[in-house]
């Protein structure tokens, strides 16, 4: 793979992931523009990396196989950085939606790093849909899970108990850091 395939990838990763960024930077969330273009741009680079590897090692069959690792590897890792935008309040979870946002942005990351374009931007479009139209649009409709600031109304024990994160714990308070900006 040359230069400028690489260059390519990870510029596409880049404008993507920043993208979705942007959105959550205006939303003042957590995870914002910064957070996602790594996010996009580690994921990406993670697929680069295997792939050089395995052109490298010229190992026939492995090829699939390591592939497939690094994409679960990736969806792992970054599920513990969407855990951690994700916590209650008085009752109610925060940051879901940024949590899935990050998850979605590595997913984009992974496919530019493949050199699935067309499916990154597919992938974007359709995140940045979700987050700009439907927030505000499932506010309109009767709350959709959300309550007047757009902030999951989930009781805190149903995903507590699912996820086993302790409310206790997951305040936002620990630390000296006070609780964190509400989440869409």
């Amino acid at each position: 793979m040359g230069f400028w395939v690489i260059t390519g990838r990870l510029v596409l990763a880049f404008v993507l992931g920043g993208l979705v960024g942007w959105e959550r930077e205006y939303e003042e969330k957590p995870a914002g523009l910064r957070t996602l273009i790594l996010v996009s741009i580690g994921s990406a680079l993670f697929v680069l990396v295997t792939q050089a590897v395995i052109a490298t090692a010229a190992s026939g069959n492995a090829a699939g196989v390591d592939s497939l690792r690094i994409v679960a590897g990736v969806a792992q890792g970054v599920g513990f950085l969407g855990a951690g935008t994700i916590f209650t309040s008085r009752g109610t979870v925060h940051g879901l939606t940024t949590a899935a946002a990050i998850w979605a942005m590595s997913a984009v990351g992974v496919a530019c790093g493949f050199g699935a374009w067309q499916m990154a931007l597919v992938g974007t479009a359709l995140t940045f849909v979700a987050l700009r139209v439907l927030g505000p649009l499932s506010v309109r409709i009767g709350g959709g899970g959300q309550n007047s600031r757009g902030n999951s109304s989930a009781p805190a024990s149903a995903i507590s108990s699912s996820s086993g994160i302790s409310s206790s714990s997951s305040s936002g308070a620990a630390g000296g850091r006070g609780a964190p900006p509400n989440d869409r």
